[in-house]
């Protein structure tokens, strides 16, 4: 409902969540800033994705790339090419649209991936007409959505800013093979601002022109993919993916079918048996964010809507109230796309050598060029025809030999007599591939904003975020109860500063709070999601306890102090809300 979009947005600023950026000169479409607390809730989302997406696991490792890279990067890529989104203007305003979302808006027609030619007839045959003076649009064309700069002052080097954090880490994929001493898989995880220049954002934090992203990139062996991850797959163990494939889809079929991370690659519903741990692997992390299973679905992307490196592409998705279905993560299988191109952009070797268990005898075919009888027969050509011939493998070589008798260079036949074929035995170790790649790859800010939906309760009129304690802002919140005489107001209050300097140098996030009645205190604390309270009585000056409030149930425990940090951490650790 907008409604609750409408009363997230009025929390977000009244508590320092976040607010639209450069407010005092207008708001600028597609930026926001974030408080106090929203940067914390920014923390504590990536932290708990660190902790399931790399953490978890000795073959993932994190690296930290630069925002702004060369152009020769995005042409290699392929992102000059293709990363762009259609585009319309009024005629009579001047505004500019999305054509596929504007459309959409406009009929309910789902046009992304569609041809230019496609949606312009649609937009001529539906009407479709500016929202806002409804004007006339323009005919649609392709919008670069890359960010322009230059390094360096005065005709510096043209760069752009990233719109994603992959290529950074493709760029990097040989050194930090090299650390992680040369073995696949290997995950490359980077956590990273990019910027998007965004057509028309109109959707709050779901659609920036800057934004964070928490992006995975997974190099494996593509023939051993169905036997590596066998060892894994105890970590998804119980998971569910709720899938809605590209084939239902184009049966106007949206129903999701529920199949665990095993029946999705063994089904041939997910093509790569990574990618399917890895949807697994995000499901876990969508459901410890206290989103409910059945509100997530894994959308197969349709063809013509997956990105141009991008074999299969699953769309992870959050139903929201306002927006309905959200995305908050893609995992594309780029197959070896990446590396290909950064090898034929940089000439750098980017293959991984897959040593054999046991060295394979091959017989391996030669040709030996007798070079003095070759030269007296060509006599002027000698060079020409030597350097079309070295051109040639041996293997090529040989089976010209071998099936015709003779090899072709231009108008010249060169037959058996001028070469000494040979077949050697030898041991061969391994074998050069380029490795595959599976990319999960998130957005903060959407996640924030759906955590903050789920979270918002209302309880007996009070905004109550129930925000699972690991991710809270804040962990706890220390408030001296200052009733009574001017002396037990001074004792309790000194008594609560300490607590607060032993917790906060223990590493928890403590808020203190003594102004207003202490109802009023823990109504803040619940709007910004602390999930403990502690407060500082009378009791507490006779006996040395305090006592636990619960966010959520509003039960409270009388814990002695000495024993407070053990207690709200073991809380912590199990999620409790007792």
């Amino acid at each position: 409902m907008s409604d609750l979009y409408d009363k997230l947005v009025d929390l977000a600023k009244k508590r320092g969540v976040y607010w639209v950026s450069y407010e005092i000169y207008g708001g600028l479409a597609g930026f926001y800033d974030f408080g106090p607390v929203g940067v914390l809730l920014k923390r504590s989302v990536i932290d708990e994705w660190l902790r399931t997406f790399v953490y978890a696991f000795d073959f993932v490792v994190e690296i930290e790339t630069p925002i702004i890279s060369p152009q020769v990067v995005f042409k290699a890529s392929g992102h000059e090419e293709h990363f762009t989104d259609p585009i319309v203007v009024c005629t009579k305003c001047g505004r500019v649209y999305r054509a596929d979302h504007l459309i959409k808006e406009a009929t309910g027609i789902n046009v992304e991936g569609a041809s230019l030619e496609s949606m312009w007839r649609i937009i001529v045959e539906k009407g479709v007409k500016c929202p806002e003076c409804g004007g006339d649009l323009s005919k649609p064309e392709n919008a670069l959505l890359l960010f322009k700069t230059e390094i360096g002052p005065y005709r510096g080097q043209p760069g752009y800013l990233r719109p994603e954090l992959a290529q950074g880490m493709f760029v990097d994929f040989k050194t930090v093979l090299n650390i992680a001493r040369n073995k696949l898989p290997l995950g490359i995880a980077q956590v990273g601002r990019v910027a998007r220049n965004e057509i028309s954002p109109r959707q709050g934090l779901l659609r920036l022109r800057e934004f964070t992203i928490m992006e995975l990139e997974f190099f494996h062996d593509p023939s051993e993919s169905r036997r590596d991850v066998e060892d894994y797959l105890w970590f998804v163990e119980g998971e569910t993916l709720n899938v809605v494939t590209a084939e239902s889809r184009e049966r106007g079929i949206e129903e999701p079918v529920k199949l665990t991370v095993r029946e999705a690659f063994e089904k041939g519903v997910v093509k790569n048996p990574w990618l399917a741990f890895w949807m697994g692997v995000g499901a876990k992390f969508v459901r410890s964010l206290g989103i409910p299973p059945e509100k997530t679905r894994f959308l197969e992307k349709l063809p013509q809507e997956r990105a141009h490196y991008s074999a299969q592409t699953f769309d992870q998705e959050v139903y929201s109230s306002k927006f309905g279905w959200v995305e908050i993560a893609g995992y594309a299988y780029r197959t070896d796309y990446d590396l290909k191109r950064h090898m034929e952009y940089s000439g750098v070797d980017m293959f991984f050598f897959k040593r054999y268990e046991r060295p394979l005898e091959v017989v391996k075919k030669r040709v030996l060029i007798d070079y003095k009888k070759l030269a007296e027969f060509l006599g002027e050509k000698y060079q020409s025809v030597l350097k079309s011939l070295q051109s040639m493998s041996q293997e090529e070589l040989y089976e010209e030999l071998t099936s015709k008798g003779y090899v072709l260079i231009g108008d010249v036949k060169l037959g058996r007599e001028f070469f000494n074929l040979r077949e050697e035995k030898t041991l061969v170790h391994g074998e050069k591939i380029i490795p595959h790649v599976v990319e999960p790859s998130f957005g903060v800010e959407r996640l924030l904003y759906i955590l903050l939906e789920y979270s918002y309760t209302v309880v007996e009129d009070r905004v109550v975020l129930r925000i699972p304690p690991r991710l809270a802002p804040y962990q706890v919140a220390v408030f001296p109860l200052l009733a009574g005489s001017k002396e037990e107001h001074k004792a309790m209050s000194s008594l609560a500063r300490s607590i607060v300097k032993k917790l906060r140098e223990k590493g928890l996030r403590v808020v203190y709070d003594e102004e207003g009645s202490i109802g009023r205190r823990y109504a803040r604390a619940d709007e910004i999601g602390v999930p403990y309270a502690v407060t500082v009585d009378h009791q507490s000056l006779r006996d040395n306890t305090v006592t636990i409030r619960f966010r959520d149930t509003r039960n409270q425990v009388r814990v002695e102090i000495d024993k407070l940090y053990d207690t709200i951490l073991k809380y912590l650790e199990d999620n409790k809300m007792a």
